[in-house]
């Protein structure tokens, strides 16, 4: 996937104002809308510079955009994979899994970083078209609307999974001052995380979203957990593997080995003689806690003790001695012979 410039397709500076922005768009717009212009490519052209211009006139997108530029500067036409979870603590307006966008109209590299923000967004104004509004004729009250829905990725342990937590969460805004330049924000919310949250689920913060109109009720807020990345372990739904590594010894001869969960506890489990790679242990309901709990997956590596000593050089001699018919590199040979 290409990284995208979008003040290079626009073609202004980094700290162009919204006029400035929407100047641009419209002189390019003017030269390569397909039904005027002449040039062979203005199709391509001009779906580009809508997706630069969805981009910085939107002051959410244009300030998560920034942000991502900042954390992983590339080049227009690099090859770019975003950061995982990039996103996280950035508020976009809009209630999460919104439809109604085109998604083809869009290139792989938006969305990749703005195809659910786009989507809410997208949805969200559907849903005020379609009759939010009310009016009290009768009181002569101006109207009223309920405040948009806004969403957020946010970063988790995965050991808040198994306990639940308080945490402090920051939340990253923008908008617009009154010359049309960008103004990022930040908020705090105190959350309950609760026991159980899988990577995917939507916490949900009544009254946290934007703010209503004519004393109507403000939106909510939906926050979408992801788990940190972690050596030590991953979740898929409510299962957890788990990285554990043996020595030499231990993967050959088997027996018990002491294993500290994700969930703080120490487990004795066996190992089985002859291990093999790939093999897997399951620890049944040790995954992340539900009425139906997940399961721990035990993923076994060996590591080799480094010899740093005349007497660990020897019994690694010893060991070669030991093993004379042992060839490792035989099986991979016969695999590739055999491919």
């Amino acid at each position: 996937m290409e990284f995208k410039d979008y003040y290079q397709i626009l073609g202004v500076e980094r700290s162009a104002s919204a006029a400035d922005i929407k100047k641009a768009y419209r002189k390019l717009a003017r030269k390569y809308h397909p039904d005027v212009s002449k040039e062979a490519d203005a199709a391509a052209r001009m779906a580009e510079v809508n997706e630069a211009n969805t981009v910085l006139s939107d002051p959410e997108k244009r300030a998560a955009y920034d942000a991502l530029d900042r954390q992983a500067p590339h080049r227009a036409g690099q090859d770019f994979r975003p950061p995982p979870n990039w996103d996280a603590g950035f508020e976009f307006t809009g209630p999460p899994d919104g439809e109604g966008m085109d998604a083809a109209a869009f290139s792989d590299f938006f969305e990749q970083l703005f195809g659910r923000a786009a989507h809410a967004q997208r949805s969200q104004r559907g849903q005020h078209r379609s009759g939010a509004f009310a009016h009290d004729a009768a009181t002569g009250a101006g109207p009223q609307q309920r405040g948009r829905d806004h969403h957020a990725s946010i970063e988790l342990d995965l050991r808040d999974a198994y306990h639940g937590a308080e945490r402090t969460l920051s939340l990253r805004g923008a908008r617009l001052d009154a010359s049309g330049h960008l103004v990022n924000e930040e908020r705090q919310l105190q959350v309950s995380i609760p026991k159980g949250v899988r990577e995917g689920q939507l916490i949900r913060l009544g009254g946290q979203g934007g703010p209503g109109l004519g004393g109507a009720p403000a939106g909510d807020l939906f926050l979408e957990v992801r788990f940190k990345p972690d050596a030590r372990w991953r979740a898929e739904d409510r299962d957890v593997y788990q990285s554990v590594t043996l020595a030499p010894w231990e993967a050959e001869l088997g027996g018990p080995i002491q294993v500290q969960t994700p969930g703080g506890a120490t487990v004795e489990v066996t190992v089985p003689p002859h291990w093999k790679p790939g093999r897997k242990l399951r620890l049944k309901e040790r995954g992340i806690p539900a009425a139906t709990p997940g399961d721990l997956y035990l993923e076994l590596h060996v590591a080799l003790p480094p010899a740093t000593t005349e007497a660990q050089r020897q019994a690694y001699r010893a060991l070669a001695q030991a093993f004379p018919q042992f060839q490792p590199r035989a099986t991979a040979f016969t695999s590739s012979q055999g491919a």
